[in-house]
Protein backbone atom coordinates (compact mmCIF):
# COMPACT_ATOMS: atom_id res chain seq x y z
CA UNK A 1 0.00 0.00 0.00
CA UNK A 2 1.20 3.33 -1.04
CA UNK A 3 1.53 6.09 1.78
CA UNK A 4 1.58 9.74 1.14
CA UNK A 5 4.28 11.26 3.42
CA UNK A 6 4.31 15.59 3.93
CA UNK A 7 6.90 16.98 5.63
CA UNK A 8 6.21 20.07 7.92
CA UNK A 9 8.72 22.04 10.02
CA UNK A 10 8.00 22.44 13.61
CA UNK A 11 9.06 26.13 15.53
CA UNK A 12 11.31 23.75 17.26
CA UNK A 13 14.73 23.38 14.98
CA UNK A 14 15.81 20.22 16.46
CA UNK A 15 12.25 18.44 15.42
CA UNK A 16 10.32 17.66 12.23
CA UNK A 17 7.29 16.54 11.55
CA UNK A 18 5.91 13.95 9.30
CA UNK A 19 2.37 13.76 8.29
CA UNK A 20 0.68 10.69 6.62
CA UNK A 21 -2.24 10.21 5.26
CA UNK A 22 -3.36 6.85 7.31
CA UNK A 23 -4.44 6.45 10.77
CA UNK A 24 -1.38 5.76 13.14
CA UNK A 25 -3.33 6.26 16.44
CA UNK A 26 -6.57 5.86 17.59
CA UNK A 27 -6.11 9.18 19.83
CA UNK A 28 -3.89 11.52 21.14
CA UNK A 29 -0.05 10.78 21.04
CA UNK A 30 3.04 8.45 21.90
CA UNK A 31 6.45 9.90 23.12
CA UNK A 32 9.55 7.25 23.05
CA UNK A 33 12.40 9.46 24.85
CA UNK A 34 14.62 6.01 24.60
CA UNK A 35 15.38 3.19 22.46
CA UNK A 36 14.44 0.73 24.80
CA UNK A 37 10.96 2.11 25.07
CA UNK A 38 10.59 2.14 21.89
CA UNK A 39 11.31 -1.41 21.55
CA UNK A 40 9.11 -2.43 23.92
CA UNK A 41 6.20 -0.54 22.95
CA UNK A 42 6.26 0.59 19.14
CA UNK A 43 7.73 -1.41 16.22
CA UNK A 44 8.18 2.00 14.14
CA UNK A 45 9.57 4.23 16.81
CA UNK A 46 12.01 1.09 16.96
CA UNK A 47 13.20 1.33 13.57
CA UNK A 48 13.71 5.43 13.42
CA UNK A 49 15.84 5.11 16.73
CA UNK A 50 17.78 3.01 14.37
CA UNK A 51 18.59 6.29 12.35
CA UNK A 52 21.68 8.05 13.62
CA UNK A 53 21.08 10.81 15.10
CA UNK A 54 17.51 10.41 16.12
CA UNK A 55 16.85 10.85 20.01
CA UNK A 56 12.82 11.24 20.32
CA UNK A 57 10.07 9.78 18.36
CA UNK A 58 6.45 10.84 19.10
CA UNK A 59 3.41 9.14 17.55
CA UNK A 60 0.64 10.98 16.79
CA UNK A 61 -2.96 10.27 14.87
CA UNK A 62 -1.71 11.15 11.70
CA UNK A 63 1.86 12.22 12.08
CA UNK A 64 5.06 11.40 13.64
CA UNK A 65 8.02 14.27 15.02
CA UNK A 66 11.12 12.72 14.94
CA UNK A 67 13.72 14.74 17.44
CA UNK A 68 17.78 14.60 16.73
CA UNK A 69 20.28 15.21 18.51
CA UNK A 70 23.45 17.57 18.35
CA UNK A 71 25.60 15.34 15.82
CA UNK A 72 23.02 15.32 13.37
CA UNK A 73 21.55 17.33 10.70
CA UNK A 74 18.72 17.15 8.74
CA UNK A 75 19.50 16.59 5.55
CA UNK A 76 21.15 14.02 6.22
CA UNK A 77 18.57 12.38 8.49
CA UNK A 78 15.28 13.14 6.49
CA UNK A 79 15.82 10.58 3.41
CA UNK A 80 16.45 7.83 6.15
CA UNK A 81 13.75 8.80 8.31
CA UNK A 82 11.70 9.31 4.99
CA UNK A 83 12.65 5.75 3.66
CA UNK A 84 11.69 3.72 7.44
CA UNK A 85 8.53 5.41 6.70
CA UNK A 86 7.40 4.60 3.59
CA UNK A 87 8.49 1.14 4.23
CA UNK A 88 7.38 0.52 7.62
CA UNK A 89 3.75 2.14 6.83
CA UNK A 90 3.81 0.49 3.07
CA UNK A 91 3.88 -2.90 4.17
CA UNK A 92 1.42 -2.12 6.50
CA UNK A 93 3.87 -2.68 9.52
CA UNK A 94 2.35 -2.17 13.49
CA UNK A 95 2.43 1.56 14.63
CA UNK A 96 2.34 0.57 18.09
CA UNK A 97 1.98 -2.86 19.67
CA UNK A 98 -1.83 -3.50 20.16
CA UNK A 99 -1.26 -4.75 23.73
CA UNK A 100 0.33 -1.31 24.61
CA UNK A 101 -2.97 0.14 23.13
CA UNK A 102 -5.46 -2.01 24.99
CA UNK A 103 -3.47 -0.95 28.32
CA UNK A 104 -3.45 2.74 26.74
CA UNK A 105 -6.72 2.60 26.47
CA UNK A 106 -8.30 1.13 30.09
CA UNK A 107 -5.17 3.67 31.28
CA UNK A 108 -7.74 6.41 29.60
CA UNK A 109 -10.91 5.12 30.34
CA UNK A 110 -10.12 6.07 34.73
CA UNK A 111 -9.57 8.98 34.34
CA UNK A 112 -9.36 10.82 37.63
CA UNK A 113 -10.67 13.55 40.03
CA UNK A 114 -13.56 16.28 38.98
CA UNK A 115 -11.08 18.46 38.06
CA UNK A 116 -8.58 16.14 36.68
CA UNK A 117 -11.54 15.16 34.41
CA UNK A 118 -12.16 18.74 32.89
CA UNK A 119 -8.31 19.80 32.60
CA UNK A 120 -8.23 16.32 30.17
CA UNK A 121 -11.68 17.60 28.18
CA UNK A 122 -9.71 20.70 27.54
CA UNK A 123 -6.48 19.69 27.01
CA UNK A 124 -8.24 16.96 24.54
CA UNK A 125 -10.58 19.43 23.01
CA UNK A 126 -8.61 22.72 22.51
CA UNK A 127 -4.69 22.33 23.44
CA UNK A 128 -3.56 19.06 22.03
CA UNK A 129 -5.20 19.44 18.85
CA UNK A 130 -3.63 23.12 18.50
CA UNK A 131 0.19 21.71 19.26
CA UNK A 132 -0.21 18.73 17.57
CA UNK A 133 -0.57 21.45 14.22
CA UNK A 134 3.53 21.99 15.19
CA UNK A 135 4.24 18.43 15.71
CA UNK A 136 3.78 18.43 19.49
CA UNK A 137 1.29 17.30 22.37
CA UNK A 138 1.05 17.74 25.76
CA UNK A 139 -0.18 15.81 28.25
CA UNK A 140 -1.33 15.77 32.27
CA UNK A 141 0.82 14.27 34.65
CA UNK A 142 -1.36 15.29 37.09
CA UNK A 143 -3.47 17.93 39.75
CA UNK A 144 -2.10 18.87 42.78
CA UNK A 145 -3.14 21.51 44.98
CA UNK A 146 -3.81 24.05 42.28
CA UNK A 147 -0.77 23.49 40.29
CA UNK A 148 -1.25 21.52 37.12
CA UNK A 149 1.71 19.56 35.62
CA UNK A 150 2.09 18.84 32.03
CA UNK A 151 4.13 16.75 30.01
CA UNK A 152 5.34 18.53 27.10
CA UNK A 153 6.23 16.15 24.02
CA UNK A 154 7.44 16.03 20.48
CA UNK A 155 8.52 19.41 18.93
CA UNK A 156 7.33 21.14 22.76
CA UNK A 157 9.66 19.28 24.11
CA UNK A 158 12.94 21.81 24.41
CA UNK A 159 11.30 24.13 22.26
CA UNK A 160 12.59 28.16 22.97
CA UNK A 161 8.77 28.98 22.64
CA UNK A 162 7.47 26.32 25.05
CA UNK A 163 7.27 28.05 28.21
CA UNK A 164 5.43 31.44 26.28
CA UNK A 165 2.98 29.20 25.32
CA UNK A 166 2.39 27.04 28.57
CA UNK A 167 2.08 30.22 30.98
CA UNK A 168 0.52 32.60 28.57
CA UNK A 169 -1.83 30.19 26.67
CA UNK A 170 -2.38 26.69 28.18
CA UNK A 171 -2.12 28.43 31.96
CA UNK A 172 -4.27 31.54 31.13
CA UNK A 173 -7.10 29.01 29.20
CA UNK A 174 -6.98 26.82 32.06
CA UNK A 175 -7.47 29.44 35.09
CA UNK A 176 -9.81 30.91 33.12
CA UNK A 177 -12.60 27.79 33.27
CA UNK A 178 -11.32 26.10 36.08
CA UNK A 179 -11.11 28.41 39.50
CA UNK A 180 -9.11 25.76 40.83
CA UNK A 181 -6.00 25.92 38.50
CA UNK A 182 -3.74 28.62 39.83
CA UNK A 183 -0.90 27.68 38.24
CA UNK A 184 0.92 25.34 35.16
CA UNK A 185 4.14 24.36 34.92
CA UNK A 186 6.15 21.55 32.99
CA UNK A 187 7.24 17.95 34.17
Amino acid sequence: MAVNIQLEWTPNPATLKYVVDAPLLPRGAMNFTTRALAQEQSPLADKLFGIKGVTAVMVGTNFVTVTKGDEGEWDELNDGVMGTLDAHLGAGGEVVKAEVLAARAAEVAKGGGDVESKIREILEAEIRPAVAMDGGDITLDRFENGTVYLQMKGSCAGCPSSTATLKSGIETRLRELIPEVVEVVSV
